[in-house]
């Protein structure tokens, strides 16, 4: 037998062997101390690549549209328009020319952070959010009225469930792990580790879960502390007017912009699919409609720049100064056509950012009607500009509590997030019961799959029949004797036997109680196993899901059904029964729940026994 190797290059040749290699990474995330620092410095190392990001997009800004250093797009001064004409139907059509870098990426589409927890278990592509930041970097330079959100909070998520699939976490540490990595890009890119949190709570976990606490917070402060040692602690946008005491009286007002901010919110995710279905109605080609977005986005900009980027710039502007109602509505109105147009072309990015904009530009347009009547609203135009910014936003991307929080970490000022709150609740609520989306959900829907948020339903998927069953199915041609038939299957040895005609196909199910019932002993040298057999047209597929099969269950009203081959192939391959897939379905509720608690499910063993 030869030495061990005790040498540190013999250390490390097993450490990274296969089974070391795999022994590692168990080591690795049977610790919750280490998974919490793994999240920790995976959420600094996104802090760092969504600044990386914004320094990208802030020099194509420069380099796209001649852009002094320093300024933003959006606030509409300094941009030559020329390039203003030229540049975002180029973009358009780098954008159409990208998929041809890769031929399999147009085969495929990419998985965005709350899909992936509600239908995959949090597994993510790294390389497919690689190719969304590219598209996002191509729409957001040439100047597509949409923020960079989707990029950054891709490629967060994306880097935490590449490292969770490397270590080979469970289905919902998993998931955690891409909330975690959304919650830093989201922190990073406001400044906000509140905000960001609970962002990736309420849209990308779908829930608050105490077993997530630790990840998701640790990953949002620490990607927050690594943009703040770059960039500055100061807040993304500044509101330099204070807010003065406020009356009862105020909060029924705030509530009431709410209102009118659920109206926006739905006619912007209308709007943006409203394009969508015009360019395919007109059947133009997929790579043009970039292009024609672009050139219809030029336009909308020689009349209305600050149609042009995400809204960073445009806020601020409104934070700064006053504007007539005139061109603020024309400004609401166009920022509002240029977001659909981009989205409905084709164009990558988020509504994030946008939302924002659109939010204070309604509550700049509030405050200067109703200055005309009450001057007094006048002073408190800040306040205003907040709420809306709230409200729209909370209808839009459907995350309230993080607009609350996105409000209080700007302003440091509790009394003005209870304003804000009161307007975020009334657009939330009525945006939920009159329209039923978030803009994500909206897409989604859009798409045919159905699904209202990142609650995990896909492991609903994968209690099929095909993998349910039990494969002892026990047949018998419908033309045997049914004397033959009890001799062959004794009363209480099977409860169906499934008749199967000449050619093997599924002919129906026969009940062994009716079969061997003595007042049919007259008739039974007569009868054949067909003459039993009944619901010919019950069955399950092997790729039925569990919601599929108790559906069928209830129609058949059967304590068993068969499992055929597939829709043509009508073989008989095994038998599920009711019992035993609504036992599954609750374990598995269960088991969910538990791990959203971070208890230990009741069908597992105690680990301390």
């Amino acid at each position: 037998m030869p030495p061990a190797d005790i040498s540190l290059k013999g250390r490390l040749r097993r450490l990274f062997s296969a089974g070391g290699n795999l022994a590692f990474r168990r080591g690795l995330r049977g610790s919750q101390t280490v998974v919490i620092l793994l999240c920790a410095c995976l959420g600094a190392a996104v802090g760092g690549m969504v600044d990386l990001l914004h320094l990208l997009v802030s020099w194509l800004h420069i380099v796209d549209f001649g852009l002094p250093e320093g300024s933003y797009l959006s606030s509409g001064r300094n941009i030559d328009p020329v390039l203003m004409l030229a540049v975002p139907a180029l973009g358009g059509l780098a954008l159409s020319l990208l998929p041809l870098l890769d031929r399999r990426s147009r085969q495929r589409d990419i998985v965005d952070p709350i899909e992936a927890n509600a239908l995959y278990g949090g597994r993510m592509s790294f390389t497919d959010s690689l190719r969304l930041v590219a598209a996002t970097l191509i729409s957001n330079g040439a100047g597509a009225s949409l923020g960079m959100e989707a990029a950054y909070t891709q490629i967060g998520a994306g880097l935490l469930s590449s490292a969770g699939q490397w270590l080979r976490l469970r289905r919902a540490d998993l998931r955690v792990f891409v909330a975690a990595g959304a919650a830093a890009a989201i922190a990073a890119a406001y400044n906000a580790p509140l905000a960001g949190a609970f962002y990736a709570y309420e849209l990308v976990l779908g829930s608050y879960s105490p077993g997530a606490l630790a990840q998701v917070a640790t990953a949002a402060l620490t990607g927050t502390l690594v943009m703040r040692a770059a960039n500055g602690a100061e807040p993304v946008f500044l509101v330099h007017q204070p807010v003065g005491g406020l009356h009862p009286w105020d909060y029924a007002l705030f509530a009431l912009v709410g209102v009118g901010a659920a109206v926006v919110g739905i006619a912007t995710m209308r709007a943006a699919t409203g394009v969508e279905k015009l360019f395919s109605r007109l059947k133009i080609p997929s790579w043009l409609r970039p292009v024609l977005g672009g050139g219809a986005l030029s336009l909308m900009a020689l009349a209305v720049p600050q149609v042009l980027g995400s809204g960073h710039g445009g806020i601020q502007a409104l934070f700064d100064g006053d504007r007539l109602l005139p061109p603020l509505l024309l400004i609401l109105a166009a920022k509002l056509a240029g977001s659909a147009v981009s989205i409905g072309a084709g164009f990558r990015g988020g509504l994030f950012s946008s939302s924002l904009f659109l939010g204070c530009l309604f509550g700049a347009c509030l405050v200067q009607a109703g200055s005309l009547f009450t001057p007094w609203l006048a002073d408190n135009q800040g306040m205003f500009l907040l709420v809306g910014m709230g409200a729209v936003a909370a209808s839009i991307v459907g995350a309230p509590v993080t607009m609350v929080l996105l409000v209080l970490e700007m302003t440091g000022d509790y009394e003005v997030a209870l304003g804000v709150l009161a307007g975020v609740i009334t657009s939330a609520t009525i945006t939920r019961y009159s329209f039923g989306y978030s803009f994500a959900t909206w897409r989604f829907h859009q798409r045919g799959k159905l699904i209202r948020g990142a609650h995990d339903v896909g492991w609903l998927s994968t209690l099929t029949a095909g993998r349910m069953m039990r494969a002892d199915a026990r047949t018998a041609p419908a033309a045997t004797p049914l004397l033959r038939l009890r001799a062959m299957v004794p009363l209480g040895s099977r409860s169906y036997v499934y008749a199967v005609d000449d050619t093997g196909a599924y002919a129906g199910l026969i009940e062994m109680a009716q079969a061997h019932d003595p007042d049919i002993d007259d008739a039974a040298e007569g009868l054949v196993a067909g003459d039993l057999a009944h619901g010919r047209g019950n069955f399950l597929l092997p790729d039925m899901d569990i919601r599929a099969m108790l559906q069928h269950f209830e129609e058949a009203e059967a304590e068993a059904l068969p499992v055929l081959a597939g829709p043509e192939d009508r073989r008989v391959i095994g038998y599920v029964s009711e019992a035993y897939v609504l036992r599954r379905y609750s374990q598995e509720l269960e088991r969910q729940h538990s791990e959203q608690l971070a208890l230990g499910s009741l069908f597992e063993r105690d680990a301390g026994k």
